[in-house]
């Protein structure tokens, strides 16, 4: 790479580090985007790791999150080739017997399924969508004081609650279950204070959007970031590794999408050893990472043939049964079990986008949480448990890939441990990703920021962090505004 000079460098390109640099590039600025992979995308990578013809999400498969982005939404993605396609139902969630509770687009529709939980399921997710688009940027965001503070001390109410508390204001398994696979995402004990948060917000994008999946794999999303990127004059380059800023060429700012850990290893000399850089050191030392996951994909003869005809209209399914079994199932995972009945995080994209597989094939996703670093094969419980609710679906495996959680942070090395959250986002670091700061993504380096999900809000295709990290930038290093407006409506 030859040495040049920019306004700004940008190390990563997962959705974080492109929204970066679009921030920047936007700006007007000059900014480089460097990749130590060969293809862009950080967790937004399709391949065909099967068979010839079975296009597979690698991370990343459904994204409510990103069709409800408002840093996205202010973005011309759909001139860059990014067009969305959204299944009938947001997810379904089957139990044994052959029902299935189901997040709908209307809450009405959702709340009436839900027999004697229609009126509490009502007067919780309500207010939350009404208010959802004024609040949607503060959520997304890091601790400040809020634009709409009344709207959002009602939902923190709720949302900073447990899932197992928020779980006791209904009465019905149906009702319970889906929340229970929604607060499942949060990658931690259902009993953990505001796990109810992850639970509500992908509920409202639900209600809001839907949960749609992209056209042609998840990489569709990163590639129209990245020509959007481009289309601006943004410089891209792959196959090129950082491990240390003497790799950099000179440039004012630079902002890392990686985790603590990674910047530690390539930054750690230049905070400093007084004590603010001492103490930040510390932090990023002591930041926690969370459980990992053990990932399955599979080419099929045909589609999965789930009993409740639920699970056919829906690209996402949560598997696991009662509240019960999947707190059972997350609470052992943390105490670094191995359940023998695991929640399942089940994608079937192919049934809604037909380039992901041949005529009449399909293709299936999955995941279960196991502890971090575990190198336990999962295959064998994770089938068992979708052949619980769909039996025949082992008859339709053509052929699997899986991946344990070392071979996921192989892959993306921010999957620390195979924590695909960029650490734990537990009510410990739900305000504190990843120091205890005003400025979360200012580092105690002059010029160098962090905008990984490992920042405010965390994890998930929204490309949020990546906004507010260059926000912080251009405002201190170059005293710019940042002239992407979001778009905060409906």
């Amino acid at each position: 790479m030859a040495k040049s000079d920019y306004d700004a460098v940008v190390v990563g390109s997962g959705p974080n580090g492109l929204s970066a640099a679009i921030t920047m590039q936007h700006a007007g600025l000059s900014v480089l985007v460097l990749e130590a992979k060969a293809d862009i995308g950080g967790g937004l990578r399709s391949a065909e790791l099967t068979l010839p013809g079975f296009v597979h999400d690698i991370c990343s498969a459904v994204h409510p999150l990103a069709a409800g982005s408002p840093f996205f939404r202010s973005l011309p993605l759909a001139n860059h080739g990014l067009e969305f396609t959204c299944p009938p139902l947001a997810a379904a969630h089957p139990f044994d017997g052959g029902t299935a509770a189901a997040l709908r687009q209307s809450i009405d529709e959702t709340a009436r399924s839900l027999s004697d939980d229609e009126h509490r399921y009502r007067n919780l997710m309500e207010p939350i969508v009404r208010h959802w688009p004024a609040m949607a940027a503060d959520i997304l965001g890091p601790l400040r004081l809020p634009r709409h503070p009344l709207n959002m001390a009602q939902f923190g109410v709720d949302a900073l609650r447990s899932a197992s508390q928020l779980a006791g204001r209904f009465k019905t398994k149906e009702a319970r279950g889906l929340l229970a696979g929604m607060a499942a995402h949060s990658i931690q004990p259902l009993s953990n204070l505001a796990t109810s948060a992850i639970a509500l917000v992908l509920m409202a994008a639900g209600h809001l959007r839907g949960w749609p999946v992209p056209k042609g794999g998840s990489q569709s999303i990163a590639k129209a970031l990245a020509s959007y990127f481009r289309s601006m004059g943004g410089t891209l380059e792959t196959n090129t590794q950082v491990q240390s800023m003497n790799q950099l060429p000179s440039s004012r700012v630079v902002l890392f999408d990686v985790t603590p850990r990674q910047l530690l290893a390539i930054v750690g000399n230049r905070f400093g050893s007084g004590l603010t850089g001492r103490l930040y050191r510390w932090q990023l030392e002591r930041y926690r990472y969370g459980m990992g996951v053990f990932k399955i994909d599979w080419a099929l003869d045909g589609p999965i043939p789930f009993s409740a005809p639920e699970c056919q209209q829906a690209a996402t399914i949560h598997i696991g049964g009662t509240f019960e079994e999947i707190a059972q199932a997350e609470q052992e995972t943390a105490q670094g079990k191995h359940p023998d009945r695991p929640f399942v995080l089940l994608a079937q994209q192919s049934l809604f986008d037909s380039s992901r597989a041949p005529q009449g094939k399909h293709t299936a996703w999955a995941y279960c949480h196991v502890p971090n670093g575990s190198t336990l094969d999962r295959t064998k419980v994770i089938e068992q448990q979708i052949e619980r609710f769909a039996p025949g679906f082992r008859d339709q495996i053509l052929a699997r890939h899986t991946m344990n959680t070392v071979q996921m942070e192989t892959y993306n090395p921010n999957y620390i441990g195979g924590d695909i959250n960029g650490g734990v986002i537990d009510i410990g670091q739900l305000f504190t990703r990843p120091v205890v700061s005003l400025s979360p993504y200012r580092t105690a380096a002059p010029g160098i920021f962090l905008c990984s999900s490992s920042t405010p809000p965390g994890g998930g295709v929204h490309g949020m962090c990546g906004y507010h990290a260059a926000r912080v930038a251009l405002r201190e290093s170059f005293g710019l505004p940042v002239s992407i407006p979001l778009m905060v409506g409906s």
